[in-house]
């Protein structure tokens, strides 16, 4: 990484897929702003680690983001790179699901993509272009029980996509990740993958029979926001194994 690099920004950066997409963002030469929510602690460690500039940010609110945004142009220029991948999931059966459980999803997964993007797309426009990476997920096109409110944000993320490839082209290309079941402490916990027999019931369902790793979803981003893809904008890219053949 230099001082000269193109600049990335990551949303929820610091941990899980997120830091696994930093770290490689840092590794391809970009200078790097991992944007966090809580745990400052842990946000400025795994920064000093990894080589991140760690940025305070929640996606849900859009006076967070105008004023992480506004610093992030002030004191390290205009992205090349953003990547929207901070989401929360709070799981519940359809019928037990409160107001505050559904907005809360929706305004961390749709509406900060939508806030984060509208106040660094300008930017990137006049600086002559880049590349946005929506980091989407399997039930925005396969529902499950229990997580209405995730799969319509991750659904309607994937229309976002859409909508904001055709806005900002063809200067900015705009693309959908969308990983499948992909090895962090969050999904072992939520999936219960520490138990053996589960674990096999899951590789069973997966023709490539292993979970993915967060390197995977990286190699897929390195992809995204690389020269390579350089006609590709409006689409989705599923990295799951082939769990879902859609």
């Amino acid at each position: 990484m230099t001082a000269a690099g193109p600049l990335a920004v990551v949303s929820g950066g610091t941990r899980g897929i997120g830091l696994a997409l930093s770290r490689r963002l840092v590794r391809l030469g970009h200078r790097t702003v991992a944007l966090y929510r809580v745990d400052e602690d842990a946000a400025r460690a795994a920064a000093a680690e990894h080589g991140l500039i760690a940025v305070r940010a929640d996606v849900a609110e859009p006076g967070s983001v105008r004023r992480a945004a506004e610093r992030i142009l002030a004191e390290h220029g205009t992205p090349h790179v953003l990547v929207n991948n901070a989401g929360i999931n709070i799981d519940r059966p359809f019928l037990d699901l409160t107001a505050s459980d559904w907005q809360r999803v929706l305004d961390t997964n749709l509406s900060g993509p939508f806030h984060l993007t509208q106040a660094l797309a300008p930017a990137m426009l006049a600086a002559g272009g880049g590349s946005v990476v929506n980091i989407g997920a399997t039930t925005g096109i396969r529902p499950r029980a229990n997580g209405v409110n995730y799969a319509a944000a991750k659904a309607g993320l994937l229309q976002l996509t859409k909508c904001l490839a055709l806005e900002l082209a063809p200067t900015v290309r705009v693309n959908c990740l969308i990983p499948g079941m992909t090895e962090t402490e969050e999904l072992i916990t939520r999936f219960r993958l520490d138990d053996p027999q589960r674990r096999a019931a899951v590789l069973s369902e997966i023709p490539q029979r292993r979970i993915g790793s967060t390197e995977d979803i990286a190699d897929a981003l390195e992809y995204l926001v690389g020269p390579l893809s350089g006609y590709v904008t409006g689409q989705k890219l599923i990295v799951d194994g082939g769990q879902f053949m859609w």
